[in-house]
């Protein structure tokens, strides 16, 4: 059978898996993918650089870990970013049924809650800076900042890429070029709320009870 035949009768959605032609939106997935273990080679050296420098003599005479963290203020960010996550999830099932007002509504959800997040953190950062705990205080505060402001950074860029999507698929629908935007936004999200709860776990509770 010639490969490049032309299917008889209607196309499968494109993001069938029996399809056995030629799947552009696979091969983006495919490098995002690459992209995203590139991401988390990153998280990992800061994991591990905090590690080593979140102990008391780092601290210079500063504040210690345990004196900076706040587990229970953190917890809300950390429902805001599953809540987002779940929000998006909620618009890759529409998406699956190319419900267009069901899509938008689940992107602008994820928005508000990540602008919750982001702004929950700012708040955060803000107290510490106004009780003298700045990244030039400590090589421990130095590494807390870093872990905390590159995941924030990154929850801005996936907030910025959702605003961007949002006039494409009001003009444009859901072609394969935004489809394949959604779904490695997907990928990009989800890993951002695995990431923060690895920050949560690793420097909020275990960071109060050092």
């Amino acid at each position: 059978m010639d490969a490049h035949a032309k299917h008889e009768g209607p196309l499968p959605p494109m993001w069938h898996y029996g399809e056995t032609e030629h799947d552009p939106i696979s091969t983006k997935t495919l490098g995002f993918w690459l992209y995203m273990l590139s991401d988390a080679l990153i998280f990992a050296g800061l994991f591990a650089a905090y590690g080593v420098l979140a102990q008391p003599m780092d601290a210079a005479g500063g504040p210690t870990i345990a004196q900076i963290v706040h587990p229970i203020a953190a917890f809300w960010q950390t429902l805001a970013v599953l809540s987002s996550v779940l929000a998006y999830s909620l618009a890759t099932v529409a998406l699956k049924t190319g419900n267009r007002g069901g899509v938008l509504l689940g992107i602008i959800a994820a928005i508000v809650l990540g602008v919750v997040f982001i702004g929950l953190e700012f708040s955060d950062f803000a107290t510490l800076f106004s009780i003298g705990a700045t990244p030039d205080r400590s090589g421990l505060l130095s590494a807390f900042y870093i872990i905390v402001a590159t995941h924030g950074l990154h929850m801005m860029f996936g907030i910025l890429w959702m605003l961007v999507l949002i006039p494409q698929i009001i003009r444009s629908g859901f072609n394969t070029a935004i489809v394949a935007r959604l779904l490695n936004l997907r990928l990009f999200w989800q890993f951002q709320a695995s990431v923060w709860v690895c920050v949560y776990v690793f420097v909020y509770l275990r960071g109060a009870i050092q």
